[in-house]
């Protein structure tokens, strides 16, 4: 019986351990250069090993439409995640929606206005 509670208590200190490094994304860096119309996004995810703990996914939407799923195979480096999109139908007004998953556990959502040129 004592085996068991112990087998037990591994493997529930295991699992809450494994969850503990998992963490979204603390913080999404948004701009839109209205002039050439690209979307620069930096992500901030900070992590051990890049290949194994990393950014798996960004969503982009327009006006609440997603318009890119990009899936992400690894991080670029420990610290964050830097993608780029061409986003041709923004204009002045709009709202550009981005969303950064880890690959563990979690997501964080940011957006901004377009203004002017």
């Amino acid at each position: 019986m004592k085996r068991i509670l112990v087998v037990i208590g591994f493997l529930s200190g295991l699992v809450f351990t494994s969850t503990a490094y998992a963490h979204p994304p603390s913080d999404i860096k948004v701009t839109f250069d209205p002039e050439t119309q690209m979307l620069e996004v930096v992500i901030a995810h900070n992590v051990s090993n890049p290949i194994s703990h990393y950014i798996k996914k960004v969503d982009i939407g327009l006006n609440g439409k997603e318009i890119i799923e990009h899936i992400i195979s690894r991080q670029d480096n420990n610290q964050t995640q830097t993608v780029r999109y061409l986003i041709p139908d923004a204009k002045s007004g709009d709202v550009i929606s981005v969303e950064g998953y880890c690959s563990i556990s979690g997501k964080l959502k940011k957006e901004i206005t377009v203004r002017e040129k």
